[in-house]
């Protein structure tokens, strides 16, 4: 028998197993010997499908009525956009920048409106956060965009923000990795393909005061509310996206909910940080107190090494290790789905490959 692999991609990332296992016989049999790839997103049975969805999410995270969930097309980039055309009143907004992600967000939301920057990680290479106190934030901004984890740097915020203007965060890597009040945030945003299923799908909570009546000037596709009154079906919807989705939700669920999630992503992400802590040849640069729960990137002391420890690592079952082509080094996510297993056998393999050297 072949060894059991380990996918430490930040994203599209691992599945659980059970999910994996069980889709062969949903793609083949959805609905009356129709394969769920051939369904119709109208379709009475995925629409069903869709509110159970929905429902699920609600309980995970304790989403009260006066939220929309609203499952959309594309990634979370194309949140950079919308945000900015849908929620700008007074056309200017504060941005923190910690990592690429916020960068990218605030240079798109540059083309519509004014950005203030309240603080930019880039002068120390986003490895740590300002003091809040610090920051140059405005009062009278239409909202304050964040990222809760930056997936390039490893970089993460884990305080709630206090901010005196509407709160918006992109939670791309950390949505369902832990419990979070959602009445903290007037929106939150997340692409599926890190905890929450596979590419294709965003999912934005949104408090309906803050998007309803807005933007009328845009068309519909990239209006919050015209999604949100067509139940996120004004065009076709990535039925098959959303419907992996579902099988998470409920797989997070079985597990024991947030509570159980953010043990485990702690126990795990501390479990590497206390090697790579100790060990002389691999080095984690983030300060501590923003160091990520599920994107762990680390450096080799020794020049002209990461290529062998790459090939090495493949041919031990561990892959996707390599950095993000802006920064270089390796990166293991250890999103929901990887068992601690999986980050026993990285940490086994780093030792035994620091002994060689």
């Amino acid at each position: 028998m072949s060894q059991k692999v380990f996918n430490f991609s930040a994203g599209p990332a691992a599945l659980p197993q059970s999910i994996l296992d069980e889709l062969p016989s949903k793609v083949i049999d959805f609905d009356r010997g129709m394969s769920i790839l051939e369904i119709s997103h109208r379709s009475k049975k995925f629409k069903e499908y869709a509110q159970r969805c929905e429902s699920t999410l609600r309980r995970i995270l304790n989403i009260e009525d006066n939220y929309e969930v609203l499952f959309l097309q594309g990634g979370a980039t194309h949140q950079f956009t919308m945000i900015p055309q849908n929620l700008s009143n007074n056309g200017k907004a504060d941005y923190l920048i910690t990592g690429g992600w916020s960068k990218k967000a605030a240079a798109y939301a540059k083309h519509h409106i004014n950005v203030n920057i309240v603080s930019d990680s880039s002068e120390n290479n986003f490895t740590n956060i300002s003091e809040m106190s610090t920051w140059n934030v405005n009062t009278d901004s239409d909202y304050f965009f964040y990222c809760a984890n930056e997936t390039v740097h490893g970089v993460e915020i884990h305080e709630y923000l206090d901010v005196n203007t509407p709160l918006i965060c992109d939670m791309s890597s950390t949505l369902c990795t832990r419990p979070i009040e959602v009445n903290n945030f007037d929106l939150i945003f997340a692409g599926a393909q890190k905890n929450l299923g596979i590419a294709g799908l965003t999912i934005v909570l949104a408090r309906k005061d803050f998007i309803e009546n807005k933007a009328k000037h845009l068309t519909p596709i990239m209006r919050y509310d015209a999604h949100a009154n067509d139940n996120s079906m004004l065009n076709t919807s990535p039925v098959f996206a959303w419907f992996v989705a579902g099988l998470v939700f409920e797989w997070i669920e079985k597990q024991g909910g947030l509570k159980k999630m953010a043990d485990s992503n702690k126990a795990k992400s501390q479990l590497l940080y206390d090697y790579i802590d100790q060990s002389s040849l691999y080095q984690n640069p983030v300060n501590s107190k923003y160091r990520s729960w599920v994107n762990i990137p680390f450096t080799l002391s020794v020049n002209n090494l990461d290529d062998e420890f790459l090939t090495m690592a493949n041919k031990s079952g561990l892959y996707n290790l390599k950095g993000h082509r802006t920064v270089g080094g390796m990166r293991a996510s250890v999103y929901n789905s990887m068992p601690i297993e999986g980050v026993e056998r990285l940490i086994s393999f780093m030792r035994k490959f620091e002994s060689r050297q």
